[in-house]
């Protein structure tokens, strides 16, 4: 598998900037909520500069995926990031499920945030859906407006060609076990998450998934977002599984762009098209 480059697994560490984003998609009276913003606020205030501390400590590159509503509110935070010479991807403008959206919807998001991303001289490589729910026309669209991969479709732990109309992309697979926000995120409302676990427990969990796929040859996507990762106890148990990747010394971290670009050259990795689930009413009633 000439993707992994020699390694045992290779590890994306991306950051989903979504700040107030994710909380208005839910409702605009949200807005009105000055604790919920400012919870969401914490991210690109406080939980960005401390992460980029981190990966500055040890000289790691990351993908840092921007909503264009983030880019807007917080311009500084998105001139801090491309300073640290990491990856800004797209990660719609919004923030609200490409599936509850019309097809015309999910374009206009989609090149609105491009729009706000352009302002800052970023020309996205990649594109990850909000809340990971591409449509069937996602990866299309991708393609169409020149973004050489998707990070949102959940059938592989390794990289893979998916061919679309307007031509082929990368498809990086994310998986929720590697995700920050089933483990920490809380609000009283609105209802995103239940349980705050201890960063000792969830650095164990990661810890085994990337020995795992240490053993089994796979793309360690883990997906943090700032305003819950950013908190100090959960950026050391960050740190304590960089530590534990880089002591294993067969893993390698790379931007998601990196791992797209040598995944669209190995001949090796498999190369699909997306089937469309067409479920039959008499089996499957509209509920």
């Amino acid at each position: 598998m000439a993707w992994l480059g020699g390694s045992s697994a290779v590890a994306v560490l991306s950051f989903d900037v979504d700040a107030e984003s994710p909380i208005l998609a839910m409702g605009r009276r949200y807005a009105d909520h000055a604790m919920v913003m400012t919870h969401q606020a914490y991210g690109p205030l406080v939980g960005v500069p401390r992460l980029l501390d981190l990966l500055g400590e040890y000289e790691l590159p990351a993908t840092f995926f921007v909503p264009g509503l983030t880019a807007e509110r917080y311009p500084s935070t998105v001139e801090r990031i491309a300073a640290a010479g990491h990856e800004i991807g797209h990660h719609s403008y919004s923030h609200r499920s490409p599936v509850d959206l019309s097809e015309s919807g999910e374009r206009a998001d989609f090149e609105r945030a491009l729009a706000a991303l352009d302002r800052f001289g970023v020309k996205p490589a990649g594109h990850r859906a909000a809340l990971w729910e591409a449509s069937w026309h996602t990866p299309g669209l991708v393609a169409e407006y020149g973004l050489r991969y998707d990070s949102s479709l959940m059938d592989s732990d390794r990289p893979y060609r998916l061919r679309t109309a307007h031509g082929t992309i990368a498809e990086l697979p994310p998986y929720w076990g590697l995700d920050d926000w089933e483990q920490y995120a809380y609000l009283p409302r609105p209802d995103i998450g239940s349980a705050i676990e201890s960063p000792l427990k969830v650095l164990e969990l990661w810890r085994a998934e990337l020995d795992a796929m240490r053993r089994h040859g796979c793309l360690f996507m883990l997906t943090c977002h700032p305003f819950l990762s950013g908190r100090p106890s959960r950026v050391e148990a960050l740190r304590g599984l960089i530590e534990h990747a880089l002591d294993a010394g067969d893993v390698e971290f790379a931007t998601a762009e990196a791992v797209a670009l040598r995944a669209l050259d190995d001949g090796d990795l498999p190369e699909r098209e997306l089937r469309p689930v067409e479920a039959d009413p008499d089996v499957y009633p509209e509920l």
